[in-house]
């Protein structure tokens, strides 16, 4: 057509439609938005982008975000859109900013001035506002969080609800969904999710079913009960007739090799036709508070308490032993703990920079005390502050995941910049390098020396990896107009250099954008360009509808 018009046309690149097929080069012409032809284009153009050599795909989808916050915060959406992210799914792990009434109106409001925001919304629908007034760089998917819904209605109380309390959840809940929710999400390891029984879930569940949405878990345990949680899951996508999306699912520690179990339960399960799928990512740490390694009762009343505690020697020999004993199971450090593994537990943030970067393994050596009595010195230097990065995951079961059908990828992590409020502390390299890194690692087959117990392997190739980024996730959300490289499909579009994409960013330097993303489009409009950031903000929140 050579009279056509077009916004932007990309030339001659190799092709990765998203649906798993092999690439194929061709031109696609954007216009309003939209991929209005895929093929030899012709015709004029505003803007023409040379991708001779280069491959395109579509946007990546990070199916498991936790931007709900940091996207008000900078709307500029750096760590992921660099990635060539350009669709966030936020309210996941039972946690979503709306509706915030309650006792989530003080969490809310906390969380806000943390990131030096005021909060403006109330309701699902006016978060769902808030994020259209602020302008963003990428797409928002939301769901709306269980534990947020509990807190709205009963706080963080461990007990059942009453029946008219769980009648206002539903309440909550239908009027998120009918606000553009795609579905709610568990967090049953967190205050209050964890205590909720499985039956509640259910009837919530069946409220989200009536609009066709999902049910994404953070399962009740990803370690010794990983099983039994997988299990559980299932039941309620099959009693609530709705599709399941297990989050996160390597298994920890404690549950290494049980992705075999897992991953043929939910075969089984889909043969009996319960839509079961999961995600995951690819690192082998995972970063939290020096102080997660306490049992409970030791956190209970903040720093303070804890200070106290454990500068009691005679009170430090209790709680060694619960932490070997771990009566309640903590998260994924809390298992290396378990079994002695103080090697694969490295300090990540500390006031003393000198002992940045060590295992606790290698300072109980360096002070001549044993690994507990290190571990407890360090919180009382420290005020109980400081932050880890533990070594709980297993390559084997990664891989394993990684190889099966169902899986898709989700960092896990934050739309983030290295500046402002959002450079504090000490992060995660996930949400900077998740998406690379698949390639890097599983499709090149690359190791990072710099990266710690990193290991690359060529186990799929880029249209498998792609698929799994785009057009799988899009279509677990019913997504029908994203997620592939198709005409009439909204255009969202990553071009990069498939010999140099990588990740940079380490546990001790997360703060690094990758390479090798030449250019990224969301909604038709450039965001990256030659790696660099336009300053473009044409995402928008996107609603689910029946």
């Amino acid at each position: 057509m050579p009279d056509e018009r077009f916004d932007i046309v990309i030339k001659s690149g190799f092709v990765i439609d998203g649906a798993g097929n092999p690439w194929f080069r061709a031109d696609i012409g954007v216009k309003d938005g939209k991929i209005a032809e895929v093929g030899k284009v012709e015709g004029t153009r505003i803007k023409t982008i040379d991708a001779y050599r280069l491959f395109l795909c579509p946007g990546f989808m990070d199916i498991h975000s936790h931007s709900d916050y940091t996207l008000l915060v900078n709307p500029k959406a750096e760590s992921k859109v660099r990635q060539g992210v350009t669709t966030e799914v936020v309210g996941n792990c039972g946690g979503s900013a709306a509706p915030s009434m309650g006792s989530q109106v003080d969490v809310t409001r906390r969380i806000c001035e943390d990131y030096d925001i005021e909060p403006s919304w109330s309701s699902f629908s006016s978060y769902m506002d808030a994020l259209e007034r602020g302008k963003i760089a990428v797409n928002v998917a939301p769901l709306v969080g269980h534990g947020t819904v509990r807190r709205c209605v009963m706080g963080v109380e461990q007990r059942d609800p009453t029946p008219k309390e769980l009648e206002e959840m539903k309440r909550l809940v239908g009027e998120s969904m009918e606000a553009g929710a795609f579905g709610m999400s568990t967090g049953l390891v967190y205050p209050p999710g964890r205590y909720a029984k499985t039956s509640e879930i259910i009837e919530l569940c069946k409220v989200v079913a009536k609009y066709g949405g999902i049910y994404a878990s953070h399962i009740r345990g990803e370690r010794e009960t990983l099983v039994d949680a997988v299990k559980e899951a299932i039941e309620i996508g099959e009693e609530a007739g709705v599709p399941v999306e297990i989050s996160h699912h390597p298994a920890k520690i404690g549950g290494w090799g049980k992705s075999v179990e897992t991953l043929r339960l939910i075969d089984e399960a889909r043969v009996k036709g319960v839509e079961v799928t999961c995600d995951m990512h690819s690192y082998i740490g995972g970063e939290t508070s020096l102080s997660a390694l306490l049992p409970p009762w030791v956190q209970e009343g903040g720093s303070k308490k804890i200070l106290e505690r454990v500068k009691d020697r005679e009170l430090r020999k209790r709680i060694r032993e619960d932490m070997i004993e771990e009566k309640i199971p903590g998260p994924g450090p809390c298992g290396l703990v378990k079994r002695g593994m103080w090697e694969k537990i490295m300090i990540s943030s500390y006031p003393r920079r000198e002992v940045v970067g060590k295992t606790i393994h290698e300072i109980a050596q360096d002070t001549g005390l044993n690994p507990f009595d290190a571990y407890f010195d360090l919180l009382f230097e420290a005020d109980a502050s400081g932050a880890i990065v533990g070594l709980y995951y297993n390559e084997e079961d990664i891989r394993r995941v990684l190889l099966h059908g169902c899986s898709m990828i989700g960092s896990d992590g934050y739309a983030l910049v290295p500046y402002g409020v959002l450079g504090r502390g000490q992060k995660h390299p996930r949400s900077y390098g998740t998406f690379p890194m698949f390639i890097r690692k599983y499709v090149r087959g690359e190791t990072r020396k710099d990266l710690r117990d990193d290991s690359g392997e060529k186990l799929v190739t880029l249209q498998e990896i792609v698929r799994k980024m785009t057009s799988l996730p899009t279509q677990k959300l019913g997504l029908r107009d994203r997620g592939l490289l198709r005409e009439g499909m909204w255009a969202d579009i990553v071009v990069f250099d498939l010999e140099r994409i990588a990740d940079k960013a380490t546990y001790l330097q997360p703060y690094q954008y990758p390479d090798g993303i030449e250019y990224v489009l969301v909604n038709g409009v450039v965001v990256i360009e030659n790696g660099e950031h336009t300053g473009a903000l044409p995402g928008k929140p996107l609603k689910h509808h029946l």
